[in-house]
């Protein structure tokens, strides 16, 4: 496959680079380069860096601009639900939000049996547990299943650089990590924006798998959106039209989530052990079109790709500086 000069500028106009050092507070992360400013607002730019397996592999077109616009989608359809942190969007990669006391809780929902990590309910399933999170499963769940309720298991961050681990609601306030009154409080906003986002997804010919919600508490103790929202990097969608058969016949469903780019690399090598490959650039265009028909299904609309006249990076430069002119 040769690229199409189309696809070769796309590919030349990407952002894997967000660090302004005009602005303060800076943070990196995989994928957002944040700001901490002093008047209590946060800067989130959404580069177009891809991550899988603890390594950022590639930038992939419109990836940080697809994600900020999804994110926008969802927050917009619940904020009569819980309020987000969001203040503007000055560019179509950047959120200016309400800095927040992050809760130190990620409240995963989910409606099926599914997952291939340590943490997911089918691994421990699987295993010979019925009893995951605090919660009881019965006995004759095949992978993929629809779940009997909808149910929440929480995850929180061991020790710096280690991963999630499981733990239940129980614990979570005899630790300390949230007051019960918090985790009530996240757990029903949870449950009523996991309920918004499994309603619109059907909609749109998809089944809303899981996701996870981060919560923090803004400056009057309120509970608070923040991060993302019902993405491709933060929830699993199946293809709702394709499932029943696939699922009847052992099949995997259809995912239309960032799982693709994992099963690309577990193909060519053991992501663990050997070094990862190059991904070629027809197939980050691959990557990139998967995106946007992600953005199109999840939320009806169409997206438009901003003009390429000046790259990414010059573009948000000049949004930041609009918007912040005492820092350039």
């Amino acid at each position: 496959m040769t690229l199409s000069p189309e696809d070769q500028h796309r590919l030349d106009h990407v952002l894997d680079d967000a660090e302004f050092p005009e602005l303060p507070g800076f943070q990196r992360g995989k994928v957002r380069e944040s700001y901490n400013l002093g008047d209590g607002r946060r800067v989130m730019v959404a580069t177009d860096r891809q991550s899988a397996f603890d390594h950022v592999l590639a930038a992939v077109p419109d990836k940080g601009h697809v994600l900020t616009a999804t994110a926008a989608f969802w927050f917009e359809q619940t904020a009569d639900i819980c309020p987000n942190h969001v203040i503007s969007y000055p560019d179509p990669n950047v959120i200016i939000a309400k800095r927040l006391d992050m809760l130190p809780v990620e409240m995963v929902v989910r409606d099926y049996i599914t997952g291939t990590t340590d943490t997911s309910i089918w691994t421990m399933y699987n295993a010979g547990q019925r009893d995951v999170y605090g919660l009881t499963l019965p006995d004759g769940l095949v992978k993929n299943d629809k779940l009997p309720n909808t149910i929440i298991t929480p995850t929180t961050k061991g020790e710096a650089g280690a991963h999630d681990y499981p733990i239940t609601a129980t614990e979570i306030v005899e630790q300390g990590l949230l007051t019960q009154a918090q985790w009530d409080e996240a757990a029903t906003k949870s449950l009523a924006l996991f309920k918004r986002g499994r309603e619109i997804a059907a909609q749109n010919g998809l089944i809303l798998v899981d996701t996870k919600y981060e919560f923090g508490l803004d400056e009057n103790g309120v509970v608070t959106i923040a991060d993302e929202i019902h993405t491709p990097d933060s929830s699993r969608y199946w293809d709702a039209a394709l499932y029943p058969e696939r699922h009847a016949a052992g099949e995997e469903p259809v995912s239309l989530d960032k799982e693709f780019l994992r099963l690309w690399i577990r193909e060519r090598c053991n992501p663990y052990t050997d070094p990862l490959p190059t991904i070629p650039g027809e197939t980050l265009i691959t990557f990139s079109n998967k995106y946007i028909l992600l953005f199109e299904r999840v939320t009806g609309q169409t997206f438009v790709r901003p003009p390429t006249d000046v790259s990414v990076r010059d573009r948000i430069l000049a949004a930041l500086a609009r918007e912040f002119p005492e820092y350039f």
